[in-house]
């Protein structure tokens, strides 16, 4: 059989060229991802892997920390000047994020009643009053419960310069934490095993160009804001 173009009818290879032309629109158009979508399927034999959780509870993504230091013009600002040309080492991000370590440390040590990491990061006047606390709390069976779930922002409140080089940094520590106390019999005593936002002050303290050994920035006082 003769499949020569010369043979067909005129009016059936015009039809064919425009069905052949819309047909190539028309997947051009379609084969765009244009607004919602269908979610990907899982591939056959993939695993989908759970969130990690603390004691059951989902870990909530990461996030950065921001840290508020006040500028080299305003009072605070001069004063930390003053510190860091007294301890060239000082920079007051740095600072901050040693603030972030140590407060976890701390309120997780105050938690467990661990008194040899409170010694660590406290001075002797604050150890005296965390370790009254955890003596108190000991007396009366309970026991502390406490996850930091992140912390939201660090801010230089008030720095001072004392006679002798003592200096102190007041820091603003905003944070989400699960925080309660369980009595003798396991039922709630105080706070809440929900996720709660923290507002404290803490000061730290430091003796300027000290050489002692294991000499740093410890706590000295801590309230809530």
């Amino acid at each position: 059989m003769d499949f020569s173009l010369d043979r067909l009818p005129v009016d059936i290879v015009l039809f064919a060229l425009v069905a052949g032309f819309l047909v190539l629109r028309l997947r051009s158009i379609l084969g765009r991802r244009v607004g919602l979508q269908a979610a990907p399927q899982p591939q056959p034999g993939a695993v989908e892997r759970p969130a990690p959780t603390i004691e059951a509870r989902a870990v909530p993504p990461a996030s950065a920390v921001k840290l508020d230091i006040p500028t080299p013009e305003t009072r605070v600002g001069q004063i930390l000047a003053q510190i860091r040309q007294q301890e060239r080492d000082f920079d007051s991000a740095t600072f901050l994020n040693g603030v972030d370590t140590a407060f976890r440390r701390i309120v997780l040590a105050f938690a467990a009643g661990d008194r040899a990491t409170l010694r660590d990061g406290l001075t002797s006047d604050a150890f005296v009053a965390f370790d009254a606390a955890i003596t108190a709390r000991d007396a009366q069976q309970e026991v502390q419960k406490t996850e930091v779930r992140g912390i939201d922002s660090l801010t230089i409140l008030d720095a001072r310069l004392a006679e002798g080089n003592q200096a102190s940094i007041e820091v603003r520590i905003v944070s989400d934490q699960i925080s309660y106390v369980l009595d003798k019999d396991g039922a709630t005593a105080a706070g809440t095993d929900a996720v709660t936002e923290f507002s404290d002050l803490w000061v730290f303290e430091r003796l300027l160009g000290s050489t002692m050994s294991g000499a740093a920035w410890r706590l000295s006082s801590a309230r809530s804001a």
